[in-house]
């Protein structure tokens, strides 16, 4: 990613700043004072801090999800479902097996986890190199699938006794501790991050993905399988996925209820847009949306705005970043004015 390339993401995420204040201004409220809300309720000490990251871990992992799939030309819509899957298998493995120790039984309810998620990626994956199935469609239908298939298991199959449906709470061996304020969780989802970026920048697969990406006949011309390709790069972004959702289970809510995780499959493509499909660029970009999150609640409280707010700030971001026009039109004429400026001290 060059520098002007990276630019556009940045000016976007201003852009979109400053039209929230005007929203803010508009609706009766300080933006001055909301803002500075919005930092102290996910930046200004251990506590909000590790708020944020507690929001920003499954987004990264939603983003990666989405951003890795993307190298091989693959629009991965289905991050939500492959994360309830996961979500799922996690706490049903972290309540279902007991005596274990922590060494064993957290990591295996991950592991489980992230492969419910790799199997449920590989579908549309196998579906688009057999039958030429587009991969928006069927992750779009398999995400219905999903939520229904997990809503039935957390009503019917593995419910807790009690008015509320969701699943028992999982055992304390099987829980993804904390460090200290922090989410144990997040430094998981930084390591994937970096897994994903050597995998693509450093590894002969990666390299194999991105041909894929980039032009698929010269690939197949070139001898590469571009259905291997297909198959494994989908299972692998479910597999981020469903890990997303695996250690939201077991290192944030400590059980499976529906509806808890609504929508982080979703803001992965988001977070990947914003960080422009670049793996390490998730990570910027899930803390700056999970900051949002963690903070909304405290702009409410000390400044007066709706959270609605927040989730037009992140929908003004969206539009900046995947239609960049405007943004570009500020670096051109920044470039235009540079160059008009050295033509005039050079005359």
């Amino acid at each position: 990613m060059n520098i002007r390339s990276a630019l556009v993401p940045v000016l976007a995420v201003a852009l979109a700043i400053a039209v929230g204040a005007v929203i803010i201004a508009l609706s009766g409220s300080s933006p001055v004072d909301a803002y500075r809300a919005l930092i102290e309720g996910s930046l200004s000490d251990p506590k909000s801090i590790g708020r944020t990251l507690e929001k920003a871990t499954p987004l990264v992992m939603g983003g990666l999800a989405v951003a890795f799939a993307f190298k091989a030309g693959l629009f991965n819509i289905g991050g939500q479902g492959q994360l309830v899957v996961g979500a799922i298998i996690a706490g049903a493995v972290g309540y279902g097996i007991s005596d274990l120790p922590w060494i064993i039984h957290a990591p295996l309810a991950l592991l489980v986890g992230a492969l419910a998620g790799a199997a449920w990626g590989a579908i549309p994956g196998v579906l688009k190199a057999t039958r030429g199935a587009h991969e928006v469609i069927t992750t779009i239908m398999l995400n219905f699938v999903a939520l229904n298939l997990t809503d039935w298991l957390a009503s019917k199959v593995w419910r807790e006794p009690g008015v509320i449906v969701r699943t028992p709470r999982i055992e304390p061996s099987a829980e993804i501790p904390r460090w200290g304020e922090i989410p144990t969780g997040f430094f998981l989802a930084v390591v994937a991050a970096l897994a994903c970026w050597y995998l693509l920048r450093g590894t002969t697969f990666g390299f194999e993905i991105q041909s894929v990406g980039l032009n698929a006949d010269a690939a197949r011309y070139a001898g590469i399988s571009v259905r291997r390709i297909f198959v494994t790069t989908m299972a692998i972004s479910g597999m981020l996925a469903g890990l997303g959702g695996a250690i939201e289970t077991n290192g944030i809510v400590g059980r499976y209820e529906p509806g808890f995780n609504a929508g982080l499959g979703f803001e992965g493509i988001t977070i990947a847009l914003l960080a422009r499909t670049h793996p390490l660029g998730v990570i910027p970009a899930a803390i700056l949306i999970g900051a949002m999150q963690a903070g909304g609640s405290m702009m409410q409280f000390k400044a007066d705005v709706q959270p609605e707010i927040t989730k037009i700030i992140q929908a003004l971001i969206l539009v900046f970043v995947a239609t960049p026009i405007i943004v570009r039109w500020l670096l051109n004429k920044r470039e235009a004015d540079e160059l008009s400026v050295s033509s005039t001290w050079g005359s």
